[in-house]
């Protein structure tokens, strides 16, 4: 059959039109807000610190913004179109890494030395790191995260510690949450500092 060529246009245009779907919110990416400062302090490690990309098991690995079902957290959903820039592994390594040099606790902080070089390994767990529902149009923000430090000997850890933080959000809007899952981390981040510079030289 024959169509003229404005009828094919027509029929192209109304198919691509069903195709996407009418209605259909646009992703929204988002990132955290600008670190808060860090006091410079006394060096406390005599070699670099080696902070390693966080572990995250199951939905906090992915890419999505987390939100609970209830106050408590047990029950969390992923947002289908609000997503971090990038995953919070990756996120929040690198905001520790600008945190934990800004407090110059180190000579040197970085993702990664070769293997035979001397140095202090961090390692991070997310356990929690989402926005939880405080009644009607209200929430709140919950972040736990898991510290392990050792030296360059296979002795035990030289501190091992949960950090968690649990903050009311002003307003309801997921761009506030952000924010506020920002300063939790921060807040977070300044009490692992302070820990780091009370470990005992050795």
């Amino acid at each position: 059959m024959n169509l003229p060529r404005t009828a094919l246009l027509a029929l192209v245009l109304g198919l691509t039109g069903c195709a996407s779907g009418p209605g259909i919110p646009e992703t929204t990416y988002f990132r955290l807000p600008p670190a808060a400062d860090i006091a410079a302090g006394p060096t406390r490690f005599d070699a670099p610190l080696v902070v390693d990309a966080f572990f995250a098991d199951g939905v906090h690995a992915d890419q999505s913004l987390l939100y609970g079902l209830d106050a408590e957290g047990e029950r969390l959903r992923a947002y289908h179109y609000q997503m971090w820039v990038d995953p919070p592994t990756r996120l929040l390594q690198r905001r520790l890494i600008r945190a934990l040099d800004q407090s110059e606790v180190a000579p040197l902080v970085t993702a990664r030395l070769p293997p035979k070089t001397r140095q202090y390994r961090l390692q991070m767990r997310i356990e929690a790191f989402e926005r939880l529902p405080r009644g009607e149009n209200a929430w709140a923000v919950r972040v736990a995260l898991r510290a392990r430090l050792d030296g360059s000997d296979a002795g035990r850890p030289l501190l091992e510690k949960d950090y968690r933080r649990e903050l009311e959000v002003a307003g309801s809007s997921v761009r506030e949450s952000v924010r506020m899952l920002g300063a939790a981390v921060d807040q977070i981040y300044a009490e692992l500092v302070a820990d780091l510079r009370a470990l005992p030289h050795g």
